[in-house]
């Protein structure tokens, strides 16, 4: 299989391949008390209130990243897709290939330039996270994006996994040797493409392309952090790729489960191994439609943390536009603009109603390498950089 390369994929393939063999036609279930007391958002907080959660997962897709103004790359007429004609690609994605990178990074590097972090500014759902984390509860939180918006929020490097890899960190495609992230920033900026210091190869940032394995981290965690967390939060993304996707089957029998997006997804009992959102059954799932940040804005009130996000909101974009000011007001001119017209209204550009804008979910990987099925009809695809997966490789349409 394309893109399963080393232990930790082989690891990862053969336990999708277990749960798999474990799916059978489920029989009716004998009554079970319900782990809520109402399923809706009061219930999902009552919860996390009556059992002293300490151990909360996050699931995050481009959905939270939406109202940040991150755009579009795949849409004709939008900046990014037009920095691409000269090129001549077959198709937009490519330039997430890494096959295709290899031979010619000008591509990526040119896009790339609009994609990294500094020119957006984190959204209220990525301030809710590090509130999570401020109050003692995060666990973990795995996002398919690629932007750093939930480290620019301040949630702590430990806490954060980028299942689609990001621009925090960089290594070359020869020797693996690590470049430092800011010289390889410096150098795009600077209209050159980015050599190995020792070999001479191409550096690229740590995005996961279509034709790579998704960073260890992922595999070799997600397993324990979804297997003792005690409630789970999925946030704007259309849980159409895996493994990723599958995260949600990982959770206990007895774990809440909340969906903030716009649509119902998740709920394809084959695809999750027998353990799809089921937000009839009355018993642990609850959805929450619409957008990210209005989403995270009503868990915070009831959870008393009003005030708290409000201020962790407004000392962020403070912050922002301090750091954006000391760069001579260049970075994020634009995008300011879009954020300040856009946050709240994480559905533009979503054509397939998940919330997502496919903005930056990581370049796709593994068995979701197929670019034809890349990101089936979730959205995925053409928000900034493809991320990969749920908008495989480059991004999943932001589901909100």
């Amino acid at each position: 299989m394309e893109g399963v390369e080393g232990d930790g994929d082989l690891d990862l393939l053969a336990d999708l391949i277990g749960h798999f063999g474990q799916v059978r036609v489920e029989e009716p279930q004998p009554e079970r008390e319900p782990v809520l007391s109402s399923f809706d958002a009061e219930g999902f907080v009552k919860y996390l209130l009556d059992n002293n959660c300490k151990k909360v997962v996050v699931m995050a897709g481009a959905g939270i990243s939406t109202s940040a103004g991150i755009p579009d790359f795949r849409s004709p007429g939008t900046g990014l897709y037009d920095n691409l004609q000269k090129y001549e690609l077959e198709e937009p994605e490519d330039v997430f290939s890494i096959d295709f990178f290899r031979e010619n990074p000008n591509p990526f590097y040119d896009l790339a330039k609009e994609l990294y972090p500094g020119h957006f500014k984190p959204t209220p759902s990525h301030h809710f996270v590090r509130l999570l984390q401020d109050k003692g509860i995060l666990l973990r939180h795995y996002t398919q994006n690629i932007d750093t918006l939930e480290r620019m929020a301040g949630v702590a490097d430990d806490k954060v996994i980028e299942a689609h890899g990001s621009f925090a960190t960089a290594h070359c495609t020869d020797c693996q040797e690590e470049a430092d992230p800011a010289w390889v920033k410096g150098r795009v900026f600077a209209g050159d493409i980015p050599h190995c210091q020792r070999c001479g190869g191409v550096v690229k940032p740590d995005i996961v392309f279509f034709g790579e394995s998704l960073p260890e981290r992922f595999t070799r965690g997600f397993r324990k952090d979804l297997a003792d967390a005690d409630a789970l939060i999925v946030m704007g993304t259309s849980l159409k790729v895996h493994p990723f996707a599958s995260l949600i089957s990982y959770a206990r029998k007895d774990v809440p489960r909340i969906l903030i997006n716009r649509d119902r997804v998740g709920e394809d009992g084959f695809a999750f191994y027998g353990s799809a959102f089921d937000f009839d059954a009355e018993y642990r799932d609850v959805f929450m439609g619409g957008t990210c940040d209005d989403g995270v804005r009503v868990l915070a009130r009831l959870l008393g943390w009003e005030e708290d996000l409000d201020r962790l909101v407004a000392d962020g974009n403070t912050a922002f536009e301090t750091e954006r000011q000391r760069h001579g007001g260049t970075d994020g001119d634009n995008t300011t603009e879009q954020q300040n017209g856009r946050e709240g209204d994480d559905d533009d550009d979503d054509d397939d109603g998940d919330g997502e804008d496919e903005g930056d979910e990581g370049a796709r990987s593994t068995e979701e390498n197929d670019k034809g099925d890349e990101n089936g009809g979730d959205g995925d695809g053409d928000s900034a950089a493809p991320a990969a997966d749920d908008n495989g490789a480059v991004t999943e349409k932001q589901e909100s």
